[in-house]
């Protein structure tokens, strides 16, 4: 049975199709709007993974290279690992869909969206959620969906949702939003520090926005009659809940008030351990089920401390950050470095500023792009204690960094204020709650102990929810526990004018709109709490570099001129680079940048650099060396790989008889420019900076003369060609080397000899 149905979500169509493609998995469905179609297929086990204590979903977002017409790049020439982007939309689908499974499932689920075709306008992500809970959703796998997502955008103050890729570029609201029928679900994106007022009507916007989705949803579920997998939670046996509060609470709320994390998970294992032991022996077969319950009581005994007593784990009240310590200008030698510590959560962040060479290409699956700050986040096992091995960034580290990183890029100077490709790396030290929001913070703080003008500071705190039935507290800068035992991670980042990037997960089916401006009020007092902090450690950007980071200068030139940069084959900018040690970039718009920790060796390299594409001009003067030596005069190179006639004439204002007796190959002379023809050739003049002899008579002016081949002579007799003003003799005129019939090589009289080179016909003396 083929359904194919279509919604508008804001101004666009999004068509949901079952029936034709997978149809061997549990749920499939083809997503479609304009000429992006992504296929979402969900499947599952009806038997529980053994052994395990969570539920075992994966979700993979995959973008296949031929669905934009690109082969993929690399050796085997096709897609392997996911790329971040890829990872980030993987994790964008998991977190609003997970909640929505039974409490206890442990049977294997797997989404896979695959992008079949994009085109240039409409995101493929999206559609990709929509497809995951549509797919869940006419499965027979129990899920309690339907959600839908959309992207929300704004330009010129009004809010879209579902915007295409320019409305994004073009707009100051980049959120993505999950919601059900009755509540938002999930919430990420950036923002172009807008207000919380701002941000709430954003959410609400997408809410009513994506409830046509929904109902789509159900719609094509009831045609299609699928009946879910029946699933019943395995029950502990009679009793065993009053046995393990009896034996255990007292134990439980004792570690719940021990301030240190190591401490308080050390007495809780005592506890449990003790529990176990008492109650094997009335329960001799039922060990998983005691320690099951004994993590119950443990969860709702630290909830119901929180939400009744107003007593958090650490003692703090609802409200309170825990203390910041912060040293700036930790490490000695990087560029920009800081020990950002809140609480029990510790991060060394350092800023490493680099040129453009630097910069990372992103293998896009639209078009690739160079990307100048990478903030990169690293979450070793020791931070927690632990032990694992090291084998690289995880789906959880690409994310955290992916939030720290968008927090920070509004606030960053442009490309043409600072040329820096910036590195930022975050090293989890410690970790008790919310470690990438002090990545936000030291991250902000790295840049300017490096020198980088941000435009303003960033902070990022983390807030949790505890709700039981109607109760609820919100809790600002949660720890580890908080976020585990609680139902909300809602961290938001901004500077003090306003919001720049948000992330919201949910462990239950929704929250209520009084709830999410409770915790936006407290996030916004928290940041502002947290920047203060801040400027007391370092108020703003340092107005120097740090001594160990590369200077940049640029210049601009004709984007003609780059070619003598350059040279042939690279060759002189090879010859620059090894003359001054300087880091050289060049880009197509004729923009050049300089970098080099020695500021000589800027300098060298731009004053060879300026020499290249000098534009020469009637009047300048050059300290130039003899290149070429000919019989009429000398080529005087200016400047690397330009050059210029020096006529012998222009030598002096005496006389003089040969080009030897003045010049050699390798000297260096004063010379000014008296004429630039029309294919750039210049003349020079050495005379003119030579003060004239006593008595010096300007003689009349002559014709101007052939650069290479000598002045054309006058008629003198016969056919000849001699000096036009001076020339005597048969056919004596000189072209070049070739002198008049029968002239003498000074002065071209008579017979075919050879005239001079210059002027053929006899020289009158000065």
């Amino acid at each position: 049975m083929i359904i194919r149905e279509s919604v508008k979500l804001g101004d666009t169509t999004i068509t949901l199709e079952t029936g034709r493609v997978a149809k061997q998995a549990q749920g499939s469905v083809i997503v479609t709007c304009g000429e992006t179609v992504v296929l979402v297929t969900a499947c599952g086990t009806q038997e529980p993974r053994p052994g395990i204590d969570f539920l075992p979903l994966s979700v993979d977002f995959v973008e296949k290279t031929y669905a934009a017409g690109k082969i993929p790049g690399g050796f085997f020439k096709r897609e392997a690992r996911l790329r971040d982007h890829e990872i980030l939309t993987s994790r964008l689908i998991d977190r609003p869909c997970r909640p929505l499974f039974p409490d206890g499932y442990r049977n294997e689920v797997q989404v896979v969206c695959t992008v079949l075709s994009v085109d240039k306008e409409h995101p493929a992500d999206v559609l990709g959620m929509i497809g995951a809970s549509t797919a869940l959703n006419i499965s027979p796998i129990p899920w309690a969906g339907p959600i839908a997502s959309t992207r929300v955008g704004r330009v010129e103050g009004k809010l879209i949702a579902n915007p295409t890729h320019e409305q994004i570029a073009e707009g100051d609201i980049d959120i993505i939003v999950s919601a059900s029928r009755d509540a938002i679900v999930m919430v990420e994106g950036g923002c172009d520090e807008i207000t919380e007022d701002e941000f709430i009507e954003a959410l609400w916007f997408a809410h009513a926005a994506v409830q046509p989705a929904i109902e789509l949803q159900d719609k094509m579920k009831e045609a299609l009659g699928i009946e879910k997998w029946p699933f019943q939670k395995a029950e502990a046996p009679e009793g065993l809940d009053s046995r393990v509060k009896e034996v255990a609470l007292e134990g439980i709320k004792g570690a719940c008030n021990i301030k240190d994390k190591h401490q308080r998970y050390g007495e809780f294992k005592v506890v449990k351990k003790s529990t176990v032991a008492t109650l094997l022996e009335e329960f001799p077969d039922d060990e998983g089920f005691i320690k099951s319950t004994y993590e119950d009581l443990r969860y709702n005994t630290m909830r119901e401390q929180v939400v009744f007593e107003g007593k958090r784990v650490d003692g703090r009240d609802h409200t309170t950050v825990r203390p910041i310590n912060i040293e700036v200008g930790f490490l000695p030698r990087t560029h920009g470095s800081v020990l950002f510590t809140r609480g029990e959560t510790q991060s060394i962040c350092t800023a490493t500023l680099g040129t453009s060479r630097d910069q990372q290409r992103i293998d896009g699956l639209l078009e690739d792009t160079w990307k100048s700050f990478l903030l990169h986040y690293n979450f070793p096992p020791f931070s927690v204690g632990e032990t694992r091995p090291l084998r690289g960034p995880g789906r959880r580290e690409v994310g955290h960094g992916h939030l720290a990183e968008r927090a920070l890029t509004g606030m960053l100077p442009s490309q043409e204020e600072f040329p820096y490709t910036i590195r930022m790396v975050s090293e989890i030290t410690e970790s008790n709650g919310s470690s990438s929001m002090a990545t936000v913070c030291g991250g902000a703080l790295s840049m300017m102990d490096a020198g980088v003008p941000i435009k303003s500071p960033v902070a990022g705190i983390a807030m949790g929810l505890i709700e039981i039935g109607k109760d609820y507290a919100v809790l600002t800068d949660i720890l580890g526990d908080e976020d585990h035992l609680g139902d909300m991670d809602f961290k938001v980042c901004g500077t003090e004018k306003g919001i720049t990037a948000i992330q919201m997960d949910i462990k239950i089916q929704g929250l209520r709109r009084e709830v999410v401006e409770k915790a936006l009020s407290q996030a916004k007092d928290a940041r502002l709490h947290v920047l203060e902090k801040m400027n007391e450690a370092l108020a703003q950007p340092r107005e120097e570099l740090s001594k160990h980071a590369p200077r940049i200068t640029t210049l601009k030139v004709k984007p003609d001129q780059i070619r003598s940069i350059i040279g042939p084959g690279g060759k002189m900018i090879k010859a620059i680079v090894d003359q001054t040690g300087c880091s050289i970039d060049v880009e197509d718009d004729g923009t050049v940048a300089v970098a080099s920790p020695d500021g000589e060796a800027i300098e060298k390299a731009l004053e060879i650099i300026r020499t290249l594409t000098l534009v020469p001009e009637v009047g300048e003067t050059y300290k130039a060396k003899v290149v070429r030596v000919e019989a009429y005069g000398c080529f005087l190179e200016f400047a690397p790989g330009k050059d210029g006639l020096l006529h012998i004439s222009e030598f002096d204002w005496k006389h003089v008889e040969n080009v030897d007796d003045v010049m050699k190959m390798g000297d260096e002379v004063e010379v000014k420019i008296i004429e630039v023809d029309r294919e750039g050739r210049v003349r020079f003049s050495r005379k003119e900076l030579l003060e004239k002899p006593e008595g010096w008579e300007e003689r009349p002016p002559r014709e101007r003369g052939d650069r290479d081949r000598g002045d054309r002579g006058g008629r003198g007799g016969g056919r000849g060609r001699g000096d036009r003003d001076r020339g005597r003799g048969g056919r004596g005129g000189d072209r070049g080397d070739r002198g008049g019939r029968g002239g003498e090589r000074d002065r071209g009289r008579g017979g075919r000899g050879r005239g001079d080179r210059d002027r053929g016909g006899d020289r009158e003396s000065n």
